[in-house]
């Protein structure tokens, strides 16, 4: 039988199944006497058998039984349907706060046999050098893992810090790689279209290499979509209205259909297939980011797949956009995205294709997830010490760092303050009047002006910047992240600098993560110190963990929805109208810096 780490490449074994195919010789397993999906021709296939051997598939047909010997295993079916395993084109493992292990294990449970997956979150932190550890990590598991290489690391190179940046060269370079797949979302498509040297250079190396160019498109102007298309990019996932969808796949774009934890699209874009009719070959369903609860409660790509179900996509093609269309899209249809001879077997077994969820999930031709549990054991892959204690602050924060001195000798001033949007990733630029005391600017904690500190972890430069923020409701503590898009610095919000210091300081402790302080004790605590961005815990701790963690922004007077998400994209400064970097506040809409006091 094949091995994790011994995956065969089909010229290395194509006359073997050749020979499986004819009774020559005996497969290692067969599937007897299910329906299958048959993704090609859109049909369903009544008792069929699948004939695997060596990883692949050898034969799909009405009777195996020519290829079965005495050392064969057979895998009833019992009518069930037989389906490729779902591939997911466009998603972040780190924004599942997991390993890529622990993630797989979470993953191939839901039917998930392969990811392209854009590793930009732990290059802002760590470069190439982040990108090539979570893509060994992945080269090791039963579930395929491919990665496009981060196009935009730094997000700005003027507003803020990151741990890491990549030119030209880096990507040229991981291009190479093995199961590198294309670019990473490029989401700086003002520099495409307009001749940014860096983002041109990264498009015309993916070309050369003749791999998949992925976007990042949410604006609505059609000269600049044209154009943008026109620079080499070949597929987009911030399509959010049937139009925008209509408009991109008529221009020949693949047009990505995201249903994730905070973004649900399916509803709206789904359209173009329900109603607009249009032919759905290069179309594909994705997830980007899903949350640790969502893996649980509602699953992974299956998810998005049932959820195009519901909204009146036919099962047979709402599959089709989540297997052969995305081998397809990154060139790897000989390998992946169907049931037919050649292909690796990673197939799943479900009973209802309106339910979407195996019962069974093989890959490589082994059962990795049966009776509702993994089945065999995952290897282990460990970091390197520096990446699991990467905070790197100049010293222990105190109090008095996070207090913010005037520049005026009157007892009150003006301020700029960010205003966050429930369920938004957009933030407002919003104004207000505190009070000076001691020439330290206050905040008011009863109008929701709670004040907000960003340091800089990655350089142990000691810049801090601290600034205000409304709409969360603090009423007592702190928070801190270092999960904070897409630099990934410190960021801390409290209602005390007792507390803000205390909570960034046990951050810094235990390698990262996410808290919540109140008294200086903490209430809820998600480490994650594989770069202060993922956990090393399995999934059923982190979850657990991230209860505790939404409890505990409860208790010190948060009611918005994920406020630990919202909190998390308060830094991130390519996102109007007003953020906060380790350098100062920054004007999104005129991409500069301002001072928190007016």
């Amino acid at each position: 039988m094949v091995t994790i780490n011994n995956r065969k490449k089909l010229y290395e074994v194509s006359q073997h199944l050749s020979k499986v195919a004819r009774g020559v010789e005996k497969a290692d397993s067969v599937i007897k006497n299910g329906t299958l999906v048959n993704v090609f021709s859109g049909e369903l296939l009544a008792h069929m058998d699948v004939a695997i051997s060596e990883g692949r598939i050898a034969y799909v047909g009405a009777s195996a039984d020519h290829a079965i010997g005495d050392q064969t295993e057979i895998i009833h079916a019992n009518n069930q349907y037989i389906v490729p395993g779902f591939l997911d084109a466009h998603m972040h493992v780190e924004s599942t706060m997991l390993s890529v292990t622990q993630f797989a294990k979470a993953a191939l449970a839901k039917g998930t046999t392969g990811i392209f997956m854009d590793p930009h979150e732990i290059a802002n932190v760590f470069g190439t050098e982040g990108v090539r550890l979570m893509h060994e990590e992945g080269q090791q598991l039963p579930l395929k893992v491919y990665t496009t290489f981060p196009s935009c690391v730094p997000a700005t190179t003027d507003l803020e810090d990151a741990g890491a940046s990549l030119s030209v060269e880096d990507i040229k370079a991981g291009l190479q790689w093995e199961n590198v797949a294309g670019l990473g979302e490029v989401m700086n498509f003002p520099g495409v279209v307009f001749g940014d040297p860096l983002m041109c250079g990264e498009i015309e190396e993916t070309m050369k290499a003749n791999k998949a160019v992925t976007g990042h498109f949410p604006a609505e102007d059609p000269h600049m979509l044209q154009a943008y298309i026109a620079s080499g990019v070949t597929s987009d996932h911030e399509t959010v209205t049937r139009e925008q969808g209509l408009e991109k796949v008529r221009l020949g774009m693949h047009l990505m259909i995201r249903e994730g934890s905070a973004w649900h699209d399916v509803k709206e874009v789904i359209k173009v297939v329900t109603e607009d009719k249009v032919n759905t070959d290069n179309i594909s369903l994705v997830t980007d980011d899903v949350y640790p609860q969502t893996l649980v409660e509602k699953g992974h790509v299956n998810h998005v797949v049932r959820r195009a179900i519901e909204e009146g996509v036919n099962p047979v093609t709402a599959i089709q956009m989540a297997t052969i269309n995305v081998a397809r899209y990154y060139k790897l249809e000989q390998d992946l995205g169907a049931i037919a001879p050649g292909k690796y077997a990673d197939i799943l077994i479900m009973e209802d294709l309106q339910k979407v969820e195996p019962s069974t999930v093989i890959t490589d031709g082994e059962v990795v997830f049966e009776n509702g549990k993994i089945e065999k054991p995952f290897p282990t892959f460990t970091y390197p010490d520096h990446v699991i204690n990467s905070i790197n602050l100049k010293s222990e924060l105190t109090p008095e760092d996070f207090l913010l001195k005037s520049k005026n000798d009157r007892t009150e001033t003006e301020v700029h303050v960010i205003k966050i949007i429930e369920n938004s990733a957009r933030t407002e630029k919003m104004m207000a009047t505190l009070a000076v005391e001691d020439g330290v600017i206050q905040p008011d904690n009863e109008k929701d002006i709670i004040q907000l500190a960003c340091i800089d972890r990655h350089h142990a430069s000691g810049h801090i910047s601290l600034g205000f923020a409304h709409g969360f409701q603090l009423k007592k503590g702190a928070v801190a992240s270092t999960v904070a898009h897409d630099s990934h610095n410190l960021i801390v919000m409290g209602t005390n600098p007792e507390d803000m210091a205390f909570a960034a300081n046990e951050l810094a402790k235990v390698g990262g993560g996410m808290i919540v302080v109140e008294d200086q004790k903490v209430l809820a605590l998600v480490k994650m110190p594989i770069a202060g961005l993922m956990s090393d815990q399995p999934l059923e701790t982190v979850v657990e963990e991230v209860q505790q963690l939404e409890k505990a922004w409860k208790e010190i007077g948060c009611p918005i929805n994920a406020p630990f998400m919202t909190f998390s994209l308060i830094a991130l400064p390519v996102i109007p109208e007003i953020r906060i970097s380790n350098r100062g506040i920054v004007d999104v809409t005129e991409f500069k810096l301002m001072e928190t006091e007016i």
